[in-house]
């Protein structure tokens, strides 16, 4: 089974790829493949709270999360305050781990330019996520983000009871996590740049095989197709 490591590397490999190739209309078109890819998350969590009958709202939005960390430690994240507006932060990254591992943060910290504000505008289009800046991948202390509506003492008991009680299945693993970003960047990296694209795709899949193995990158390919 794919990690988070495997997403944040496939990602920024994509990204130093087309950076390099296409400089900044490259790191343009990757941001649009993210915030492309943080609506679509977004836009299944909500599916699956109407689904269920409940209410498209903060509390919904932060029960109904489709990861967690592979291992216990591996995240550390909590919140601030909840009121008058839940602020939340982010303390260990494993996103960041990797990319400092493999020498990659240059890239990968394009990641986390627009990913978690788009889930949230993916969840509700009225919904907006400030980031306080810089993140740690660009330098920050910690990651910390402003969601803008409280979480009230009732709103909190709500949450953690839909938690228990949706307990993994809103989730996905990381071989779907890790499809879907790879997927989604490759087709925006193919619709702007059909000269260059393949190249840019080759290079970072090799590399990428290089480092996991082709097991590990034919575990995406099982997905091709998937309407995500």
């Amino acid at each position: 089974m794919l990690r988070i490591e495997n997403q944040a590397i496939v990602f920024a490999l994509l990204c130093k790829y087309t950076m390099e190739t296409e400089g900044e209309k490259g790191r343009e078109v990757i941001q649009k493949g993210m915030i492309r890819y943080g609506r679509e998350r977004g836009a299944r969590m909500a599916a699956r709270a109407k689904a269920n009958g409940d209410p498209i709202a903060l509390w919904t939005n932060q029960a109904y999360g489709e990861w967690k960390p592979d291992y216990e430690g591996q995240m550390e994240f909590g919140y601030d305050e909840t009121e008058p507006t839940l602020k939340s932060y982010i303390s260990k990254c494993a996103w960041c781990d990797a990319w400092n591992k493999y020498g990659l943060l240059e890239y990968g910290r394009e990641y986390c330019v627009n990913v978690d504000k788009a889930v949230y505008e993916g969840f509700c289009e009225d919904f907006v996520c400030t980031p306080n800046v810089p993140t740690m991948s660009w330098g920050g202390k910690r990651c910390e983000f402003d969601w803008g509506q409280p979480l009230t003492e009732e709103d909190l008991t709500k949450m953690n009871r839909k938690k228990q009680e949706l307990g993994t299945s809103a989730m996905r693993d990381f071989d779907y996590h890790t499809a879907h970003i790879y997927y989604t960047i490759t087709d925006e990296i193919q619709k702007a740049f059909p000269e260059s694209a393949d190249e840019i795709i080759r290079k970072a899949v090799q590399d990428y095989v290089k480092l996991f193995g082709q097991a590990e990158y034919d575990r995406i390919l099982e997905f091709e197709g998937e309407r995500f």
